[in-house]
């Protein structure tokens, strides 16, 4: 499971757990679901991701958009957990609509551009990088973490 994503999972224990009152997304979450808050079945899919059960995953987060169709959320861990799974059609319909929902999603956008470079098209891969720097370049792991997908990609292609 890769960085982010873990810090990700442990801010939201953090936050679910601290008792402190009104829940929030942890930092890197990428946009809010459209009913404000995480749900059980989202925070269910992402222990799954977590521990790389992606085919349980995604039935949870087939439970989250089955109730909210608007959660960008749900819809890039659904891209996600496709991606993973080695299903890159599914991913990038997912990404798609998680786009579509929230066009600033910045997981969504990283991830979509880690997706292109799964299908060997480098050149979309650096234009979802771009549109990361449009909305985030400075302090954003999202374009940190595209930009070095994108530089061990061209290492390893010798270029």
């Amino acid at each position: 499971m890769n960085a982010k994503l873990r810090r990700l999972f442990l801010g939201t224990v953090l936050i679910l757990t601290s008792g402190g009152g009104q829940v929030a997304l942890a930092a890197g979450a990428g946009s809010a679901s459209s009913s404000g808050g995480e749900d059980a079945a989202l925070r269910e899919a992402r222990t799954l991701i977590d521990r790389e059960r992606f085919e349980e995953a995604l039935a949870a987060l087939e439970d989250v958009v089955a109730r909210d169709a608007g959660n960008a959320d749900a819809w890039n861990l659904i891209g996600y957990s496709h991606r993973k799974a080695g299903s890159y059609g599914p991913a990038m319909d997912a990404y798609a609509k998680a786009l579509a929902i929230d066009p600033r999603h910045t997981e969504a956008i990283e991830y979509l551009g880690e997706l292109h470079l799964a299908l060997d098209d480098l050149a979309e891969a650096e234009r979802q990088l771009a549109r990361l720097g449009e909305i985030c370049r400075s302090g954003c792991d999202e374009y940190d973490e595209l930009e070095e997908a994108i530089a061990s990609y061209r290492a390893a292609k010798g270029g």
